[in-house]
């Protein structure tokens, strides 16, 4: 029979299979050590998904809010037009000017459909809200129009 002989395992073999060991170890405790655990990972998510949020609402805040100063903007627009538009200045000797009767109801139903339509239109549109503005501004300006108009007709009578 042949038998073998085993060898003891030298100096140099035992520092190798160490510092194997040791690199597995150190390995293997930087991997877990730099994996974060799952309510970590919730709490981060649920911040980032919060300030998007908080960002998103204010964006469609200051969208409102372009849209209204628009609406304003157009209607006092009107208003000037048609006060130059009313204004007769007689260049003799003396200067006279036209008393003006006031709105009529077509003109102020139109103006007041106008504004609410543009607000109602920019809210209503999330994703265009000038689109949404421009479409609800000129409907409310139509039915504002048409609903003065019938009250005038029936104050004249």
């Amino acid at each position: 029979m042949i038998m073998k002989s085993v060898q003891k395992p030298t100096q140099k073999s035992k520092t190798v299979v160490f510092k194997k060991l040791v690199f597995l170890f150190a390995s293997a405790l930087l991997v877990v050590s730099c994996k974060p655990n799952a309510n970590e990972a919730g709490v981060i998510e649920d911040n980032k998904q919060a300030t998007i949020d908080s960002m998103n609402t204010v964006m469609e805040k200051q969208k409102i809010e372009l849209a209204k100063q628009k609406s304003i903007d157009s209607m006092q627009a009107i208003v000037s037009q048609q006060r130059n538009a009313k204004q007769n200045v007689v260049y003799h000797n003396t200067t006279t000017t036209e008393k003006r009767k006031g709105w009529s109801g077509a003109a102020k139903g139109a103006v007041i459909g106008a504004g609410v339509g543009a607000i109602s239109g920019a809210v209503i549109d999330k994703k265009k809200p000038a689109q949404g503005a421009v479409i609800g501004g000129l409907a409310g300006a139509g039915l504002g129009a048409g609903a003065g108009a019938i009250l005038d007709s029936q104050k004249k009578k």
